[in-house]
Order: structure tokens, then C-alpha cells, then sequence
């Protein structure tokens, strides 16, 4: 089976990469999906498709609603969701995501630094794991993936 892990949250750093690299370094089944990362594409789509808007809540209203549909599609097939909350912006969108994906029963991993704990903490409740680093989410993933715990078992041993 090949997994399918939805990565959602921040844009401005290489997270994804990290995530993706370590996986494929880890031989896992996945597959991965995202929202649309380019700022200024996804927040224009709405007026470069249907037209200009010269009110900037219909102009970001249009292009939420775009997004959208790719956003609730891909976590709709997602076998995880992972969602990484950033140092430097607030990440609403993000928090949406994981309240979506928890209301379609979907494990949510969350990422982010300790300083956003307290800020988070429903979201961390309602996640199933909360990490610091893109290493401990393909730690994580390798572990439900493949029963594998570095320093305890190894392909052979998960298997039985």
C-alpha cells in the first residue's frame, strides 16, 4: 500500500523537502500532497481566473474558495495529515486544516517549535502526535508505516 500524506502549514521553509527527502531516504510507501505553495499564486487565483476584484476581501474571499477545493479534496484522501505551524507567520489556514482533518477522523501529526505550546494547545490535543522537526515526523511516519523503531526493531523483526 502507498500512503498518502497530506503536508499543510507554512510555506516560507523547506519543511516539506526535509519531510519528503527523509521519507524516500527511509524507502517509505508514500505518496505526498500539498496546497498550492506559491503565496502570490494562491492568492490571486480567484481574480486571474474569474476576473479583477477591486474589494480585497472578495478578492481573497475568490481565491480561499479555489483553494479549497483542492485543499478539502487532498485531505479528504489523505491516509495522514501533517500539519507545521512556523516561527514567523500566524498560520491560520493551517489551524483550519487541522480541524478539518480531525473532523474527518484523519491521524494529524502537528509540527511546530515550543514556543507556540501554549498558543496551540487545542490543536496539539487534538493531534495524535506533536513534533519539533521534520526528522521526527519521518521517524513517526516510518513507525506506522513500516512497525520500524530505530534502535529496537528492524524490517525482519517488525514482520513478525
Amino acid at each position: 500500500m502507498t500512503w498518502t500524506i497530506y503536508l499543510s502549514g507554512e510555506i516560507h521553509t523547506d519543511w516539506r523537502e526535509q519531510v519528503e527527502t527523509g521519507a524516500r531516504d527511509a524507502g517509505l510507501p508514500v505518496a505526498f500532497t500539498a496546497p498550492v505553495t506559491h503565496h502570490e499564486a494562491s492568492d490571486d487565483v480567484g481574480v486571474s481566473i474569474l476576473g479583477a476584484e477591486p474589494d480585497k476581501f472578495w478578492h481573497d474571499h475568490r481565491g480561499a474558495q479555489i483553494n479549497a477545493i483542492r485543499t478539502r479534496t487532498l485531505i479528504g484522501k489523505a491516509d495522514v495529515v501533517v500539519v507545521r505551524f512556523g516561527e514567523k507567520y500566524k498560520q491560520w489556514n493551517a489551524a483550519f486544516d487541522a480541524g478539518y482533518a480531525t473532523a474527518l477522523s484523519k491521524p494529524l501529526i502537528v509540527l511546530h517549535p515550543d514556543e507556540h505550546a501554549h498558543a496551540l494547545k487545542e490543536v496539539d490535543a487534538a493531534a495524535l502526535a506533536v513534533a519539533k522537526t521534520p526528522e521526527q515526523v519521518v521517524a513517526i511516519l516510518r513507525y506506522v508505516i513500516e512497525g520500524e523503531l530505530s534502535g529496537y526493531t528492524d524490517a525482519r523483526d517488525a514482520a513478525q
